[in-house]
């Protein structure tokens, strides 16, 4: 039996934690984070960290271990994985990839091809249209220059859409044509990626009470000690950028808690949309059993 990769994934707040470390406790072994947003050590309540009890009772990578203020790229994240998997698989037989964050996800189970490096002029101009004629107009752009890449990424998202531009714009290629992969990756090791499915409705409810329970438990505060990182473009994400509006006065806190559970709804379509277009993925539910996944895993 040769080694296997199990990734987790499926829409924010379908149960990824719980099911990663479940099996990994059953497996015996590591986890490897591909959430774009828990990589950043300053970000907790705001990007649904895992807890220290379920950062302890299994090992983690590439959690929380950089700061906002670094350039981190999908490219750098491929680099330290396969360095883990490529370390872990000298003593185990198994590793979870595990988010939903699915373009990192897809850098390690499908590849992702070089891009055209970083073009800071254009990338400057990007963002100064970003400020001066907000988020509709680089949406709109991307829609022209890149239709497949608008269907799926999280239009609420800044810093990805200018990226997704960037690379179109220079290299003159859609920025999909990059990354949208058929086919596994020819590794030394076997693939098995299971999503997890939740009732629309369902579904919902969770991200509501999740939001409602960030705000309990001090979003506000967290993102309040964050202000003199705001321009970062980790910060120009779901759930701090609602509570820096509110923060500046130009909203209600009610409509903050709105907005974020409206864009993490949103947010959930478009990775739900992104997933049924793979085709190597293995759906589960809340009636999958856990014997039933480690079989499936074990006769790989």
């Amino acid at each position: 039996m040769r080694n296997v990769l199990i990734g987790i994934t499926g829409p924010t707040a379908s149960g990824k934690t719980k099911l990663s470390i479940d099996l990994a406790k059953e497996l015996k072994c590591d986890v490897i984070s591909c959430d774009s947003r828990q990589f950043y050590k300053e970000l907790k309540i705001g990007t649904a960290a895992p807890s220290k009890n379920e950062l302890g009772s299994v090992k983690h990578h590439l959690i929380q271990h950089i700061s906002v203020v670094e350039n981190y790229t999908v490219k750098d994240f491929e680099k330290e994985a396969f360095n883990i998997i490529n370390s872990q698989f000298k003593k185990k037989k198994f590793i979870i990839l595990s988010g939903g964050s699915n373009l990192f996800l897809d850098s390690v189970i499908y590849g992702i091809d070089d891009m055209p490096s970083t073009d800071k002029i254009l990338r400057k101009n990007l963002n100064d249209s970003f400020e001066m004629y907000g988020i509709n107009y680089i949406q709109e752009k991307l829609k022209n220059v890149d239709p497949e890449f608008y269907k799926r990424v999280d239009l609420n998202n800044p810093r990805r859409i200018i990226r997704a531009l960037e690379v179109s714009i220079k290299s003159g290629k859609p920025y999909s044509s990059f990354i949208e992969k058929k086919h596994l990756k020819n590794n030394d090791f076997d693939v098995l990626i299971f999503a997890i499915s939740v009732d629309r409705k369902k579904l919902y409810d969770r991200i509501d009470k999740r939001v409602d329970s960030m705000i309990k438990n001090g979003l506000v505060d967290e993102v309040r000690t964050l202000t003199k990182f705001r321009l970062y473009n980790a910060l120009n994400t779901i759930g701090y950028k609602e509570i820096f509006s509110y923060l500046d006065g130009s909203v209600t806190l009610e409509h903050a808690i709105s907005e974020i559970k409206k864009n993490t709804r949103r947010y959930a379509k478009r990775q739900i949309t992104w997933l049924r277009s793979k085709k190597n993925i293995i759906w589960v539910n809340e009636k999958t059993s856990l014997k039933n996944l480690i079989d499936q895993i074990c006769l790989k």
